[in-house]
């Protein structure tokens, strides 16, 4: 069972988090990669990687066949999954067995059981740990569903029984909407987990979503970490979690805990893993899932106990005992990790990608950034939209929450849209500091959530970085003429508005005008600009397209946007619908189409399905009126802007 190869069946931060470990114990490693991830990270980390094919994660990352061949290539005795991909996929555990491969996780028997959430619930009521009111039966007719619906009747919760990560879920609050909700969740769950098996369960209201941390070994010792709060979710996803949960007490961390020990002896359990519940308002906490391989937020739990649990899934797939029992175990200061995300959070969270222009990320003891960066990044279409983990700790709560806030305002990723503002939001609003959470409170919060709009001095910056982009070519002369400075012009335009400015070169830089306001602008660099005799935290990146026109990101004054010179052109188009015309908003495929050409159609009524980064993504209508173009077909390949429908809005407005 012992090993000192191994490879990691896994890309972006979670293959370099586990790179970093495993080289620590002086271990080989071996990264895998597809062609979109030649230049990536984790590749450059590791001591050896293999190339596994083309983009498409099914062809790469999701090929077993691929995976165990690069281990034979590489000479790899052992395999870490990660999270994602193959991690929690039975038959790839049972492959790498069969391959004479230490899988560094579970038993294919206990992933079988663990990782289908009809199967793991039926466990662990058997093993007396508590379960809400569903259905999880082999009958999956829609009828038979529908039925079940109405005995457990509204609100309820649609699952993907085979998987999770906020695939497959649908909340339905009215069972006249659950003929359609059902079909949605199928749809997304078969194709994200291969099975679309469905289970439903009763919701209940301001519930907290708390998991609690088990390690396992082979000699049947099995402790608990202590617990996380995953309440702040967005569309069932995670993006803000921390440790400990907040209000739980130690007799509550101590019944959570022994429920979950119990249920992964109950399973034959070994590895790490995490039993996740619901925590009513009330105290109670009934069980939902169990993902069996490492979470994305292990490393709150790694902050408050200084346990590395990466090291730890190696020394026990070597087959080391556990080196502490429960008691051992203790707990220090409190943790809050926000997953930073390439998406557009204030316009459905539509996922962004493309290349990293620039980007930089917050040093600092109190703060752990996990990212898979490199230069040259580019984020592809075909994954997960995770970009970075940032995870702040303090003494208490609110030290490591504003220690977070802190950190993300010092990050700044440029060219592609990302969802910082929405998680330093999130963080500073009232009830993330007060605690009062429940897995809904972000979704009730963020309806009145606004982006950050740029004021005058941003936009002074941004024309002045577009005067110095135009007057590089010409040299040190080029704002001169024979009768002194030259003033410009210029129209620009950024996050929907447009402004008119006049620029006068000075000797200390550019005097920007625009409306009232007049700003003196310096650049010492693109990362170093002073404004009015102020030096600013700021990044930004200047290209000229083959017209000469001058476009750029800025990140300033918390506000990070794109910028378009428009003097010579109209201001770039987005991708958001406008009038009647709906378009793309992401790269992604069409899922399904809910009308056709000439069907009637009212303002937020579904359109059709964008299925984009595992996820699928509905686009509703802007307006009333009526379909009169069809632009998209289900199957299309679209990207951001591309028209999918046009619609003749009443009235006749176009």
């Amino acid at each position: 069972m012992t090993f000192d190869t191994l490879l990691v069946a896994n890309r972006g931060e979670i293959a370099c988090r586990i790179l970093r470990t495993a080289r620590a114990m002086g271990l080989r490693t071996v990264a895998v990669y597809s062609a979109a991830d030649r230049a990536a990270r984790h590749v450059a980390m590791a001591d050896t990687a293999v190339a596994i094919g083309g983009g498409a994660a099914r062809d790469t990352y999701l090929s077993i066949e691929r995976i165990l061949h690069a281990c034979a290539a590489s000479g790899a005795q052992a395999v870490h999954p990660g999270y994602g991909f193959l991690a929690e996929n039975a038959s790839f555990a049972r492959a790498c067995l069969r391959a004479g491969l230490v899988f560094v996780g579970p038993s294919p028997e206990a992933i079988e059981t663990l990782g289908n959430k009809v199967a793991a619930k039926q466990l662990a009521a058997r093993s007396g740990v508590a379960c809400l009111p569903g259905y999880g039966g082999d009958q999956q007719s829609p009828d038979v569903l529908a039925r079940e619906a109405a005995r457990l009747g509204a609100p309820l919760m649609i699952k993907a029984a085979a998987g999770g990560g906020g695939r497959g879920i649908r909340r339905v609050d009215d069972l006249a909407d659950f003929a359609a909700a059902c079909a949605a969740a199928r749809g997304e769950a078969a194709a994200a987990f291969g099975s679309g098996d469905l289970l439903l369960e009763r919701l209940v209201h301001l519930a907290r979503h708390v998991e609690v941390q088990v390690l396992a070994d082979r000699f049947g010792h099995c402790v608990h970490l202590g617990e996380r709060d995953c309440s702040t979710q967005r569309r069932h996803q995670k993006i803000i979690e921390e440790a400990p949960a907040p209000g739980v007490t130690p007799a509550l961390r101590a019944s959570m805990g022994e429920a979950a020990v119990k249920l992964a002896l109950a399973a034959g359990y070994v590895g790490a893993g995490t039993v996740e519940f619901l925590l009513d308002p009330e105290g109670g906490f009934h069980f939902l899932e169990v993902n069996t391989r490492l979470q994305v937020e292990h490393p709150v739990t790694e902050a408050v106990t200084g346990l590395d649990l990466v090291e730890l899934q190696l020394r026990i797939a070597r087959g080391e005992p556990l080196p502490f029992g429960q008691q051992a175990v203790r707990f220090e200061g409190h943790a809050i990790e926000a997953r930073l995300c390439a998406e557009d959070a204030f316009d459905g969270f539509a996922p962004q990608s493309g290349p990293i222009l620039a980007w930089r990320l917050p040093g600092s003891p109190r703060v752990r950034v996990d990212h898979e960066l490199a230069p040259h990044a580019e984020l592809s279409r075909h994954y997960d939209s995770m970009i970075a983990k940032l995870v702040a700790k303090g003494r208490d709560r609110d030290e490591a929450r504003r220690r977070l806030v802190d950190a993300l305002g010092r990050t700044s990723i440029l060219g592609v849209g990302t969802n910082r503002d929405f998680l330093i939001a999130c963080l500073q609003a009232p009830a993330f500091v007060e605690s009062r959470l429940s897995t809904s409170w972000v979704d009730a919060a963020a309806v009145d959530w606004k982006p950050p709009t740029p004021g005058s001095r941003w936009q002074a910056v941004a024309t002045a970085l577009w005067a110095d982009a135009q007057a590089q070519p010409h040299g040190a002369l080029a704002n001169w003429s024979s009768t002194g400075p030259r003033t410009m012009v210029a129209s620009m335009a950024s996050a929907g508005r447009t402004w008119q400015a006049r620029i006068t070169p000075a000797a200390d830089g550019y005097r920007v005008a625009i409306d009232d306001s007049e700003h003196l602008v310096s650049i010492g660099g693109e990362d170093r600009i002073e404004v009015d005799g102020l030096t600013l935290r700021s990044q930004a990146h200047c290209a000229r397209d083959p017209g000469g026109a001058v476009s750029g990101w800025l990140d300033l004054a918390g506000v990070c946007a794109l910028f378009d010179d428009v003097s010579i052109r109209p201001p770039r188009r987005t991708a958001r619908s406008a009038g009647g015309d709906v378009c793309a908003t992401m790269h992604g495929q069409v899922a399904s189409l809910a009308i056709a050409t000439g069907d009637r159609v009212r303002a937020g009524q579904a359109l059709l399905a964008i299925e984009a980064m595992k996820m699928q993504h509905r686009i509703d209508a802007p307006v009333d009126g009526r379909v009169i173009e069809l632009g998209a077909r289900v199957g299309a390949q679209v990207a951001p802007g591309t028209l999918l429908l046009r619609i003749a809005p009443d009235g006749g407005l176009a």
